[in-house]
């Protein structure tokens, strides 16, 4: 008998081009206005094609996107998917303190909160900044209110990583649960198998067949995401920047696009909080 396919998370991280992490040093936060902001019409074409395919996702959005195209909040929320935070201004958990980090993640909350009037349960670290040196960011994100985070990436990276940590949903604090993104286990050690620029080296075969084995050896669902700029090709090229991140934030944007198009009717897709919270009451109902 052949057991029902797992229902996968599908994630997009609502952030624009000249946000990314890599890009910091070649383009100052003070820049950012005076950019050609690209994330609408990307985040536009990423709704028709869940639409398409009658898939629900869940959107880690930036406040500061949020702020400047509060239309497209709307639309992410009035096309039954789910709203969750990015922070605000995309600055890595592992760069602030306690104090700065709560503010950060607050004020995200807040703001999406208000322009959607819907809850907002989750949270995603920008470039997974959560790891051994700052594990108390999971208190600030049980203060604030949030269900959940997806911040920790189980893999070894030079810029992010927590190889040893859990590979699957786990409790971090009473309140809070940490999903961390999906790995796949080979020799001893965790293998990328969800998303990001991995999903744009490696040969779309491969990442079907990583994702496959955790939804039927291990069981599991498997959580996968990408970036709006990594379906958009004409994006502008940013000059100077070093061949190594050249190559990570350029290879194949062309074929982004037709490999979401195959993932998504290859795997069963749903929302972060409906895969991971449906069974999981409240904070406040425990004990009620």
């Amino acid at each position: 008998m052949t057991s029902m396919p797992l229902t996968n998370a599908m994630t997009i991280d609502v952030e624009d081009y000249f946000q990314v992490s890599a890009l910091a040093p070649y383009i100052p936060r003070d820049q950012w206005d005076h950019r050609e902001c690209r994330v609408e019409g990307n985040v536009e074409r990423i709704l028709l094609l869940l639409d398409e395919r009658q898939t629900k996702a869940t959107f880690f959005t930036l406040g500061w996107i949020a702020e400047r195209y509060p239309h497209l909040v709307r639309r992410i929320v009035d096309g039954g998917h789910e709203l969750a935070s990015h922070g605000y201004g995309h600055e890595r958990a592992s760069d602030l303190d306690k104090a700065g980090f709560s503010a950060d993640i607050e004020r995200a909350k807040k703001l999406l909160e208000d322009i959607s009037g819907q809850e907002v349960k989750g949270y995603r670290a920008p470039s997974f900044s959560i790891g051994e040196g700052n594990l108390w960011a999971f208190d600030c994100l049980e203060r604030a209110g949030y269900r959940y985070s997806s911040s920790i990436y189980p893999i070894r990276h030079d810029h992010y990583g927590m190889p040893d940590a859990p590979r699957f949903a786990h409790p971090v604090r009473s309140g809070l649960l940490e999903l961390p993104v999906t790995t796949a286990r080979f020799f001893d050690r965790n293998w990328p198998a969800s998303g990001g620029g991995y999903f744009r080296l490696l040969p779309y075969a491969l990442s079907r067949w990583l994702l496959r084995q955790v939804n039927e050896v291990d069981r599991q669902p498997a959580i996968f995401f990408f970036h709006p700029w990594e379906i958009d090709a004409g994006q502008p090229r940013i000059p100077g920047i070093s061949l190594k991140t050249r190559f990570r934030h350029y290879v194949n944007l062309r074929h982004t696009e037709g490999r979401l198009r195959r993932l998504t009717a290859d795997f069963r897709w749903g929302r972060m909080d409906e895969v991971f919270l449906a069974d999981r009451p409240p904070p406040s109902a425990v004990g009620a």
